[in-house]
C-alpha cells in the first residue's frame, strides 16, 4: 500500500482550493501556483471539496470556513471519517477567537486571515507541509499558554518565521526600517507589518522595546 502521507514532503506540494467566491479561488490559485505550488482542484462548496480531495489525494487543502453545502468543519470531519492523509488550512475572514480553538481543536493546521498578506498564506502551507501549525500573526498568540510566556524572553524567538527573525537580526545591525526594506527588496510598510508582528509574538509593547530586545539578544541573532 502506498504511503500516502509522504506526500507532503513532495515538490511541488499538491493542493484543493475551496471557497464559494471564483474571484477568491482564481486570485488564490494565482498566489499558490506563483510560489511554486500545484492546485490540483477547486470547489464552491463544502461538498465538492470533500469529493475533490478525494478524486486528487492533495497534501494540503485551503478551505474556507463558511461555504454551502458543508462547511469546513463539515469538510474536516469528513476527510476524518474518511481517513484521508489531507492536512487542513483554513483561509477566513473570521476573527473568533471560539472558531480557532476550534479548528485547533479539530487538529486544522493552519488558519489564515483573508485579509492577511498574499505571502502569508503561501508560508502556511509550507509550515503546514513541515508539520508545523501555522496561524495569522494576529491570532499566533492563541497557541502558546500566554500564562507560561514570559514577556520578551529569548526562549520565544522559536514563534518567529525566517524573515522575521531578519528583520529582527537587522534591527539589532541598528538598521531603521528604510535600511532593512531596502537589504530585503520588501517595502517598508511590510517591514512595519514584520515589526508589528514580531512584538505581539513576543509580547513586547513600548515604542523602544523590539530595539532593546534585539539588542540585548543579538549573540542569539548572529
Amino acid at each position: 500500500m502506498e504511503h500516502r502521507g509522504r506526500k507532503v514532503l513532495e515538490s511541488p506540494l499538491e493542493l484543493v482550493i475551496a471557497d464559494d467566491h471564483p474571484l477568491m479561488r482564481q486570485a488564490l490559485r494565482q498566489t499558490l501556483e506563483s510560489a511554486g505550488l500545484h492546485v490540483a482542484g477547486e470547489a464552491g462548496d463544502g461538498k465538492a471539496a470533500v469529493e475533490k480531495i478525494v478524486e486528487t489525494n492533495p497534501a494540503i487543502a485551503i478551505l474556507d470556513i463558511a461555504m454551502p453545502l458543508l462547511d469546513g468543519f463539515g469538510v474536516v470531519r469528513e476527510v476524518r471519517r474518511l481517513r484521508l492523509p489531507v492536512e487542513i488550512v483554513f483561509l477566513t475572514a473570521n476573527h473568533e477567537e471560539a472558531l480557532f480553538e476550534e479548528a485547533i481543536a479539530q487538529s486544522v493546521k493552519g488558519y489564515v486571515l483573508k485579509e492577511s498578506s498574499a505571502s502569508d498564506i503561501v508560508t502556511a502551507v509550507h509550515s503546514v507541509a513541515a508539520g508545523q501549525r501555522y496561524a495569522s500573526p494576529a491570532l499566533a498568540t492563541y497557541l502558546v499558554d500566554r500564562g507560561r510566556r514570559t514577556p520578551g524572553s529569548s526562549s520565544n524567538l522559536a514563534l518567529l518565521t525566517t524573515t522575521e527573525l531578519r528583520v529582527l537580526r537587522l534591527i539589532s545591525d541598528y538598521k531603521t526600517t528604510r535600511e532593512i526594506a531596502e537589504a530585503m527588496s520588501v517595502s517598508p510598510l511590510t517591514v512595519e507589518t514584520h515589526r508589528r508582528n514580531i512584538c505581539e509574538k513576543l509580547s513586547l509593547r513600548g515604542s523602544h522595546a523590539l530595539v532593546k530586545f534585539a539588542l540585548a539578544n543579538r549573540k542569539l541573532l548572529a
